[in-house]
C-alpha cells in the first residue's frame, strides 16, 4: 500500500524530485496514457528516469475524442517517448454501457486488466497512472480499480497537484501545460442514460465543430428527451467565451452545426462550464 506523505510546505520542484526517485525504484513501467496534463507529465518525467524502460500505453476506445488520440500521439513523438495504442472494449460491457454513477470503475476495470496482461506477459515490473494529491477527496470509482489491479499513483504519491504540474510543466516547455481539462466523452451523458457509440461520436462531432469556430474549453451536455427519441445539446463554454458564443453571426452558426450532428436543440448554458453538471438535472 503506497501513500501520500503531508506535503504542507514542500515546493513543486522538492516534490518532483520524489517523484523522480520513486520512479527509478520502479522497474520497468507501463504508463496510462491519455495525453492529458496529468498524464503527459508522468510520462516525460518517467521518460526522463527511466528511458527506454518506460512505455506509455493509450486506451483507444469510442469514448477517446480523435483529436485527443492524434494530440497524445504527437507529444509523445515530440518528447522522444514510446507509446502504444491498444483497443479497450468497455463499450460492450453491460455494466457500463448503463451508464451507472460508478461507470469509470468499469472503464479502468478494462483498461488496467488490459495493462497488467501486456505487464505479465512482457515482463514490466509496475504499472502507474495519473492519479494525483488532488483527486484525493473526490468520487474515484477508477481508483477502486486502481487499487485492486495494484497500480501505482505517483504523481500522488509525490503530493503532486494540479497546480504543481502545471507550472513544472511550464518549466519543461511541454505543450500541455495550460491544456484545458479533457474527461471522455462518455462524461458529457447523465448518469442512467445509456453509452452507446452512436451517442459518443454525435457529442464528438458536435465538439469537433466548436473547436473549429475558434473555441477552447466547453462541454456538450447530451440530454436525451425522453419519449420521443429526439436530443438536446446543453453547451457550456467557459464564462469568458459565453458572450462570444451568444453574438452574431458565430449564435447562428453554433445552432446549425450542433443541429448538423444530429441534434434538435441547442442550449447554451449561462452558468458556464462546470465539472459535474451533466448529473445536477434531468429531462424527462
Amino acid at each position: 500500500m503506497f501513500t501520500v506523505t503531508a506535503m504542507a510546505g514542500i515546493t513543486p520542484q522538492e516534490k518532483l524530485t520524489m517523484l523522480q526517485r520513486n520512479l527509478r525504484g520502479m522497474g520497468r513501467v507501463l504508463i496510462a496514457y491519455s495525453g492529458g496534463v496529468d498524464s503527459a507529465f508522468l510520462l516525460k518525467a518517467a521518460h526522463d528516469c527511466l528511458g527506454a524502460s518506460c512505455l506509455g500505453v493509450i486506451a483507444d476506445s469510442p469514448s477517446l475524442p480523435r483529436s485527443e488520440l492524434r494530440d497524445a500521439e504527437q507529444f509523445a513523438r515530440e518528447i522522444g517517448v514510446a507509446v502504444r495504442v491498444i483497443q479497450t472494449n468497455e463499450i460492450n460491457n453491460p455494466d457500463y454501457a448503463a451508464n451507472p454513477a460508478n461507470r469509470c470503475y468499469f472503464c479502468k476495470h478494462e483498461l488496467f486488466d488490459s495493462l497488467a496482461q501486456i505487464a505479465r506477459e512482457e515482463k514490466w515490473d509496475t504499472i502507474a497512472y495519473g492519479e494525483i494529491a488532488d483527486d484525493a477527496g473526490d468520487h474515484r470509482p477508477g481508483a477502486v480499480a486502481a487499487g485492486q489491479f495494484a497500480i501505482r499513483a505517483p504523481l500522488k504519491e509525490a503530493g503532486m497537484t494540479k497546480a504543481d504540474i502545471r507550472a513544472l510543466s511550464r518549466e519543461w516547455g511541454l505543450p500541455t501545460a495550460d491544456k484545458p481539462a479533457m474527461a471522455c466523452l462518455a462524461s458529457r451523458i447523465p448518469h442512467g442514460e445509456p453509452v452507446t457509440p452512436e451517442v459518443l461520436s454525435m457529442i464528438e462531432r458536435a465538439e469537433e465543430s466548436l473547436r473549429r469556430l475558434g473555441f477552447r474549453e466547453f462541454r456538450i451536455r447530451h440530454h436525451r428527451m425522453d419519449g420521443t427519441g429526439l436530443a438536446l445539446a446543453r453547451i457550456e463554454f467557459a464564462p469568458e467565451e459565453i458572450a462570444k458564443a451568444a453574438a452574431e453571426p458565430l449564435r447562428g452558426q453554433i445552432a446549425r452545426e450542433i443541429k448538423a450532428c444530429g441534434y434538435v436543440f441547442v442550449a447554451v448554458d449561462i452558468e458556464g462550464y462546470r465539472r459535474g453538471s451533466v448529473n445536477a438535472v434531468s429531462l424527462s
